[in-house]
């Protein structure tokens, strides 16, 4: 066993050695190696000032809120009035619907206010420097539009504890990180259930405090297409009716994006699309046109219970007098294991955004010159004709 594991060593070393002594490549391969060091370096000193920053100044603002907690300070009805107003903003949907008035300290409520926000806006109240007490005489309604003063809006959710916010700050994410790194490397020297637990826990808060996406879209469980999203503007220097048509034909696609192996259509707006993933991995799945506007908006999305929800949008406006078109790209999908799946994509050389910017030049270059390069050298006249008569789909 252990002449197995020297030996196994001595190869791969002896493999390093060729790889990074190679008389051809080796010179180049070790100067972009010396480049991305430098580059993590710089990362990482950045990285470290922006943390440090941050921990200063929250321990700053909790030394003197904890300070100002046990001195008593005597402060104006006025003054109560505004930090209670300004507190309303995070807990009420509708601070219009409420009328407050302030005496010696004492804050009266008055108005209409939804259940799911009223004990959380006490809660709050009585957390604001200098008031002593909150007198309630709020009207409470169950749900939104219960009474005219409660239309429209959204529930507040009020302060949530910094862990369990959607984009955790420098502090939260080097402190989970800290803490999934010691779970982790406990896990690993731990055997049985509680080391695999411990494994698993350490695994995820690193990743989370890495990536800054919330557990639900990093493992793709309840992350829904908005798992990861993809944003472009984009100046195509031909007329809008050509490019409507370039992107309502779908079996153009695999033309300029080289992850798209192939899209079939049925003619009308069911389409069947195979896509290469990493390691070679090929996904396939059927979408369908969810709104289509001729020369203005083109819509798609993936089927209930496909492998990768997917779903884009693409909206066309004519720019320089009709003789350019200017595209608004969204797209937005969970591949398998959520973003877990870009980490290991990642690992493998595949950056998604910087995919998707190549492949929009390729178009680019297709409709403005009539070819383009990708995983074949393709031009315009070669493509499909979108198909006769498009029936708008709203």
């Amino acid at each position: 066993m252990r002449a197995g594991v020297w030996m196994g060593a001595g190869v791969g070393i002896g493999a390093g050695l060729m790889y990074w002594t190679d008389p051809r490549s080796g010179r180049r391969r070790r100067a972009v190696t010396q480049d991305k060091l430098r580059h993590a370096l710089h990362e990482a000193q950045l990285g470290a000032r922006v943390v440090a920053r941050d921990l200063f100044h929250r321990a700053r603002g909790y030394f003197f809120e904890t300070r100002g907690r046990f001195r008593r300070e005597e402060v104006d009805d006025k003054t109560i009035e505004a930090r209670v107003r300004s507190a309303l903003g995070r807990v009420c949907s509708h601070p219009q619907a409420l009328q407050i008035s302030v005496s010696l300290g004492r804050v009266r409520l008055e108005g209409v206010i939804l259940k799911a926000e009223h004990r959380k806006l006490l809660s709050r109240l009585r957390h604001v420097q200098g008031v002593l007490d909150v007198i309630d005489n709020l009207e409470v309604h169950k749900q939104l539009g219960g009474h005219p003063k409660l239309q429209g809006g959204l529930v507040k959710k009020g302060d949530r504890p910094e862990f369990l916010q959607r984009n955790w700050s420098p502090s939260a994410r080097f402190l989970g990180g800290l803490g999934g790194g010691s779970l982790l490397t406990w896990g690993l020297w731990r055997r049985g259930i509680p080391g695999i637990v411990s494994t698993v826990l350490g695994s995820l808060l690193t990743l989370r405090s890495i990536t800054n996406i919330e557990l639900k879209r990093l493992t793709g469980v309840g992350g829904g297409r908005l798992g990861l999203a993809l944003h472009k503007d984009l100046l195509v220097h031909a007329p809008v009716e050509e490019v409507f048509a370039f992107w309502r034909a779908m079996e153009n696609f695999p033309r300029f994006m080289t992850h798209v192996a192939e899209v079939r259509t049925n003619g009308g707006d069911r389409s069947h699309w195979r896509v290469r993933g990493p390691a070679g991995i090929s996904f396939e799945w059927d979408a369908i046109v969810t709104r289509l506007i001729p020369h203005q908006v083109l819509a798609w999305k993936s089927v209930e219970g496909s492998t990768v929800e997917h779903a884009g949008i693409i909206h066309f406006e004519p720019a320089h007098g009709g003789r350019a078109t200017r595209l608004d790209i969204r797209m937005t999908y969970t591949p398998p294991a959520g973003a877990l799946g870009h980490v290991f994509a990642r690992l493998l050389g595949a950056d998604p955004k910087k995919q998707m910017d190549d492949d929009l030049l390729r178009f680019k270059s297709l409709l403005e010159t009539g070819k383009a390069t990708g995983r074949e050298t393709v031009s315009r006249d070669e493509l499909p004709v979108p198909p006769s008569g498009p029936r708008p789909v709203h």
